[in-house]
């Protein structure tokens, strides 16, 4: 694999730090500001809103610039986030910074999947896309776990202090490593924007945003489930979340390799697996080592739909397929923000810290549904040899190769 992979993963594992960190310090920020724990919510769901919105804003301001600068602008901008975030004297502005940081997210990791597979061969795209989200996993092992026990020793500030300056580590790895690859020829924004006729495009985005956010409904609320549900002490969340994130490791590096392999399979097989365990950990939750084993599994499960997704949105788009890149990975978030709203909303009603594992395994479940209905679309259109509406014709094809 290119060293420039390196680059992206870097910059993967600060970004993946600061979204997923918040999780582990919901309770230590919440006490902090004087707001509940759901209310503390919010700023993984006003992150997650802001990779919504951000990705396609920051991905089409981007077009007029090469994509290694553009990939640099924005790790300065997630650093000015983190660092407004470290320093906030209410919740508001808290909120503020946490979406600041978020602008970045989605439209790095839909041009950086785009870079990563265009540095490799055609079948070896989707395990390239997983090379750089390993950065993102990874984060969950190392980034995760250490800014948590930093912020529940020093404080959460201190956190977020650190994370800024991963940022400039990942800066500086991009600047130094990712080639200054020139733009395709003949691409135009009425070609990106084609993609979204493909109703293919918009059900793998579908499937992204019920997917991975049964993930979140369950995760977001992962320390106040395990400290009263569980039992667990509250440092013993740091671990947690190490296990956690080595299940997304295993989970991402598995997707990748057979993505390449057998992609709708992969997908039937990790999104069905992914909410019978959901279910199960309404149950598993009350046992301290089955609730681990559970949570590994949930990473696991995951983070094996990202590459396939991320690479069927590629396929689909075609030949130009950077603004559809990030505007998925703003699906991912989409759901994110979705579930955790659904999540707070089923504790606020009284229903108890393991009611949002419901919530995800029918987001799931119904994602695994989508899933099925893409795959008898696709074998009608190859029987009728139907054309999906937003393809780019065979001839404009080649004159907007990526």
């Amino acid at each position: 694999m290119p060293l420039a992979l390196l680059a992206l993963a870097i910059g993967a594992f600060g970004i993946g730090t600061t979204e997923f960190v918040i999780m582990g310090l919901l309770p230590e920020v919440a006490g902090d500001f004087g707001v509940s724990i759901p209310t503390a919510g919010h700023l993984v769901t006003g992150y997650a809103l802001g990779v919504v919105f951000g990705a396609p804003l920051m991905t089409v301001l981007g077009t007029k610039v090469s994509r290694k600068r553009m990939l640099m602008l924005l790790m300065g901008l997630f650093i000015a986030g983190n660092l407004l975030s470290a320093l906030a004297p209410v919740f508001g502005v808290m909120l503020i910074g946490r979406v600041v940081a978020s602008l970045a997210h989605g439209a790095f990791f839909g041009i950086g999947s785009v870079v990563a597979a265009d540095l490799v061969a055609p079948d070896k795209k989707a395990g390239a896309i997983a090379m750089m989200f390993t950065g993102l996993t990874v984060a969950n092992v190392i980034g995760v776990p250490l800014g948590t026990l930093i912020g529940q020793s020093i404080g959460w500030r201190v956190t977020f202090g650190v994370v800024a300056a991963l940022g400039l580590v990942g800066l500086a790895g991009i600047a130094r490593l990712v080639p200054d690859m020139s733009k395709p020829e003949g691409v135009r924004l009425r070609h990106e924007l084609a993609a979204f006729k493909n109703v293919q495009v918009l059900l793998a985005m579908a499937m992204t945003v019920l997917g991975f956010g049964g993930v979140f409904a369950a995760i977001t609320y992962i320390a106040p489930m395990m400290t009263h549900v569980a039992g667990f002490a509250d440092g013993s969340v740091t671990w947690l979340l190490v296990l956690f994130g080595l299940g997304m490791v295993g989970g991402n590096l598995i997707g990748g390799r057979y993505a390449d392999r057998a992609l709708m399979p992969m997908l039937y097989v990790s999104l069905g697996a992914l909410a019978v365990v959901l279910a199960l950990f309404t149950l598993t939750a009350h046992n301290k080592i089955v609730a681990a084993v559970t949570i590994a599994l949930i990473g696991a499960l995951g983070f094996a739909t990202v590459p396939p997704l991320q690479k069927r949105v590629l396929d689909q788009a075609h030949g130009a397929p950077t603004l559809a890149s990030a505007v998925n990975i703003g699906a991912f978030n989409l759901g994110n923000a979705l579930s955790a709203w659904l999540g707070g909303i089923v504790i606020a009603a009284g229903l108890g810290y393991t009611a949002p594992n419901w919530v995800g395994a029918l987001l799931a479940a119904s994602a695994l549904v989508l899933a099925f209905v893409s795959a008898a679309l696709e074998r009608r259109d190859q029987v009728t040899g139907t054309v999906p509406a937003g393809s780019v014709p065979a001839g404009e094809r080649t004159a907007v190769s990526h």
